[in-house]
């Protein structure tokens, strides 16, 4: 057997506890180091997982006994993590997204292009067993050829003012999951038509941004895509797809604890809540995200279902950007991905 791949984690606040957990769980995985400006937060992670701490990220990704590198930092320091990871030979799995601002993303693409190293990006739902499954069956010609897409993804509940106020818009922070996902189905997306919309936070408005949005997505041959969001659900962390297409409908619908249903007087088919926190949803999204990211690190075969990579972050954020626009300029906007 292999030996494990030995990480560098960058960042150690909610997303690296995350990636830290399933680094731990795995295997084929070991903390070499965990690194974060604030160095109580490393020195907690190591504490529980294993390694060693500090507060210096490019000496952590520099280390000689650091194989692979996850970068789940605040998203101001992806570029540079990033580069120092290319420029040290180091395989990178990077939370999304790149930058808030393409410029700074471009600006480095033809880097991440040519290197000789993989540059692997967050979006952990492209692993998510049930999506991976629809995936497949629309991709199999089960439906026929694909005409729409609807794509829903709703939080349990807004997220800190604070957090707002530097997440870059519901668009570049939440909506970009759904982009990547729309794009995992239907690659070339030339137009974007968004709607955003404030329905219900206060907080969310006064920091200029939207609490709800609406997206509609044109592909190259025909096929359209909508993407409904809100950042509060009620029930739950609210996470469906359906394709549609000219043979048939496949959907995928929330996920619950079990699949018991109980009919009554006082309700009819009444199961139990859907998960209210994405960890909960996608743990196994996130364990078998790192476990194609090991599989990549050791060259193995990953063309069956491939990690997205730094094209599909940047194409992710165009869209995101074109989305921002076509919101705040009531317009359809026209996009290339190339």
């Amino acid at each position: 057997m292999s030996q494990p791949v030995r990480f560098a984690l960058i960042g150690t606040g909610r997303i690296g506890q995350v990636h830290a957990a399933s680094l731990h769980r795995s295997e084929d995985a070991v903390i070499t180091v965990a690194a974060d400006a604030v160095l109580a937060g490393a020195e907690r992670t190591v504490a529980r997982y294993g390694g060693r701490a500090t507060s210096d990220a490019l000496e952590a990704i520099a280390a000689d006994d650091v194989d692979a590198v996850v970068v789940a930092s605040p998203t101001p320091t992806h570029v540079d993590l990033i580069t120092a990871a290319l420029d040290a030979g180091k395989p990178v799995l990077c939370e999304k997204p790149i930058d808030l601002d393409i410029a700074r993303v471009d600006a480095v693409r033809d880097r991440a292009r040519s290197a000789p190293t993989p540059v692997v990006l967050g979006f952990n739902r492209r692993f998510d067993p049930h999506f991976t499954e629809l995936r497949r069956r629309v991709r199999a010609g089960e439906i026929g050829r694909l005409e729409h897409l609807a794509i829903t993804s709703r939080d349990p509940e807004e997220p800190p003012s604070e957090y707002v106020a530097v997440s870059g818009g519901i668009f570049r922070d939440m909506t970009i999951h759904d982009f990547d996902t729309a794009r995992s189905f239907v690659p070339d997306i030339v137009s974007v038509t968004a709607v955003g919309l404030r329905q219900f936070s206060a907080g969310i408005a006064a920091a200029g941004d939207f609490d709800a949005a609406v997206t509609t997505l044109v592909g190259a041959g025909g096929e359209s895509v909508t993407i409904t969001n809100s950042r509060h659900a009620a029930y739950g962390y609210d996470q469906r797809i359906e394709a549609f297409g000219a043979d048939g409908l496949l959907e995928v619908g929330n996920v619950t604890p079990t699949l018991v249903r109980a009919t009554s007087a006082a309700a009819t088919a009444s199961g139990e809540p859907y998960r209210r926190f994405f960890l909960e949803r996608y743990r196994d999204a996130y364990e078998l995200e790192l476990a194609a990211f090991i599989a990549t690190v050791r060259g193995e075969d990953t063309s069956a279902n491939p990690s997205p990579g730094f094209e599909d972050g940047r194409a992710a954020l165009l869209l995101a950007d074109a989305a921002e626009v076509s919101a705040r300029e009531g317009r359809t906007v026209a996009v290339d991905l190339t």
